[in-house]
């Protein structure tokens, strides 16, 4: 079902994805924290701040964003099984502190600089060792497979988290689709490379480095995973740019980079591919990222995180990470025999 609210005879019932009236900071005090912590200045807090927590805290508290992308409603089912009992992140949090470096490094440049991207006309292709090989355009993915809404534990590297109710389908579903051969043992992804419209492509100051387009990869099991979901939506709506828009990848067990977004290309190999974190700094980030908070980054403790919700710096939740996110449960078999601490 989609929209804002689900209605049963004589009850109106608010989404799952809806925060309590209580727990929702108000407008003017969420800017009078801004304004104080502006007023103490960067470096005082930087400061008072262990510097194992600081990847990406001062974004936190970046203005607001003018958006001009028009994001829609989709019609999906609830998949009750996962998140019921988490209280989600609040969506302009989601869709203002992003990593996605195409279109800039800072944690709201994607919300400022992605407004007008154009994800219509979209195609994905489908390649490499598959039967059936093929392109599917938007309308295609959102008609081919049922769409439904899992809350999932989003944990990035950096160390901060969030809960997001996202709504795609099963890779799965896609690779049988296209039917997997024999040969068929890794999956490649690739994000669009659009220059003119992803700044961060254009600059390797802005960009962060890498060498686009940005590529990742999972083992086929780990694709095959029922976990793993293409995502088309957030919050019971269509994707904006900033979080990925019009497809993404999920990987809630894996580190949030794994996850990646605007995808044209998957391609099923019979070699493991390159992946664009681990071309930039293999000594930092592994093929497969697990999230595991017995394995440190080498800058930076991982056995933590913040959880990000509805207030402001001072008031994100440090909590214990969890082994694969939580979802050891679904996931733990696939790594068994593994030593963890070399395939990080």
């Amino acid at each position: 079902m989609a929209n804002q609210s689900r209605f049963t005879p004589g009850i109106l019932k608010k989404a799952r994805w809806h925060i309590q009236d209580n727990q929702v900071t108000p407008e003017s005090v969420f800017k009078a924290r801004r304004h104080i912590v502006k007023a103490m200045g960067l470096g005082a807090i930087g400061a008072s701040v262990p510097g194992y927590v600081q990847a990406g805290l001062f974004d936190l508290f970046g203005e607001q964003p003018k958006t001009s992308f028009i994001t829609t409603p989709l019609t999906f089912e609830a998949n009750g099984r996962f998140g019921k009992d988490e209280v989600l992140t609040p969506v302009d949090k989601v869709t203002t502190h992003n990593n996605f470096y195409e279109f800039g490094t800072s944690k709201q440049d994607p919300s400022d600089n992605a407004q007008q991207f154009k994800v219509d006309p979209w195609q994905l292709r489908i390649e490499g060792e598959v039967e059936r090989p093929m392109t599917l355009d938007y309308q295609d993915l959102t008609k081919l497979f049922p769409l439904e809404e899992r809350i999932y534990r989003l944990r990035c590297v950096e160390a901060w988290s969030m809960v997001i109710p996202w709504v795609g389908f099963p890779l799965a579903a896609l690779l049988k689709k296209v039917g997997v051969t024999s040969k068929g043992k890794y999956v490649a992804f690739e994000t669009a490379f659009e220059p003119e419209q992803m700044p961060g492509q254009k600059s390797r100051l802005m960009g962060g480095g890498i060498h686009y387009p940005y590529v990742e990869g999972l083992t086929i099991a780990e694709a095959m995973n029922e976990l793993t979901l293409m995502s088309v939506g957030l919050y019971g709506k269509t994707l904006p740019p900033q979080n990925g828009a019009p497809i993404r990848l999920v990987v809630p067990w894996k580190y949030g980079f794994k996850s990646i977004k605007s995808i044209v290309r998957i391609r099923v190999m019979d070699k493991q591919p390159p992946t664009s974190w681990n071309q930039l700094a293999p000594h930092e980030y592994g093929f497969y990222a697990n999230v595991n908070p017995a394995v440190d980054h080498p800058r930076w403790s991982q056995a933590s995180e913040r959880r990000i919700g509805e207030g402001g710096l001072f008031s994100a939740k440090r909590i214990d990470t969890q082994p694969f996110n939580g979802y050891g449960e679904f996931v733990a078999s696939l790594y068994e025999g593994m030593d963890l601490r070399q395939f990080y």
